[in-house]
């Protein structure tokens, strides 16, 4: 009888393990959507200083009652300025808007909102981008919808503009108002 070498085999067994994997992850209801380990679970800490001349976000503010939009954000990202205006709109709708700096310098963010309108009713600063880390934002912009509890409800990555913000982002924003 002849041996069969485990080399031979292994070829085999791992494209059918990458083929499992990636027809799995083809199979997931939305495969574009990054998964955020904190949707369900409290919000974790946020920065212990504020943006200057700005009110300091606090732990309690996303514990109010209210939902709360978080929002990640630097002066140097451009897809921060362009989703901008739209976080103006949902402010004029009485959307409550906290906005967390971060990986940036505090001339720069605060003339930022000084020059563009400030959209937030309270600001973080995360100099070293450690709390980012703790949210588990991997670039500006992410946005996170925060329900009255403290509890993530919702996060979208990338900056709240086109087809993926109206479909996407104000679908979860309303469904959390009700």
């Amino acid at each position: 009888m002849a041996k069969i070498s485990p080399l031979m085999i292994m070829p085999p067994v791992i494209f059918a393990a990458l083929a499992g994997l990636f027809l799995s992850g083809m199979l997931r209801d939305n495969p574009d959507e990054l998964r955020s380990t904190f949707v369900g679970n409290q919000a974790p800490a946020v920065p212990l200083e504020a943006v200057q001349s700005t009110q300091q976000l606090t732990d309690a503010d996303l514990r109010t009652g209210d939902v709360t939009i978080v929002n990640f954000w630097a002066s140097w990202c451009p897809p921060c300025r362009a989703e901008h205006p739209n976080l103006l709109d949902l402010q004029a709708q009485g959307y409550r808007i906290a906005g967390i700096n971060f990986r940036d310098q505090q001339p720069q963010a605060s003339e930022y909102l000084s020059n563009y309108e400030d959209p937030f009713f309270a600001t973080g600063f995360d100099l070293r981008g450690r709390v980012a880390i703790d949210w588990g934002v991997t670039a500006p912009p992410e946005t996170f919808i925060v329900d009255g509890d403290g509890t993530v409800l919702f996060r979208f990555v990338g900056p709240l503009v086109g087809s993926d913000y109206e479909q996407r982002f104000l679908p979860e924003l309303a469904k959390a108002m009700e």
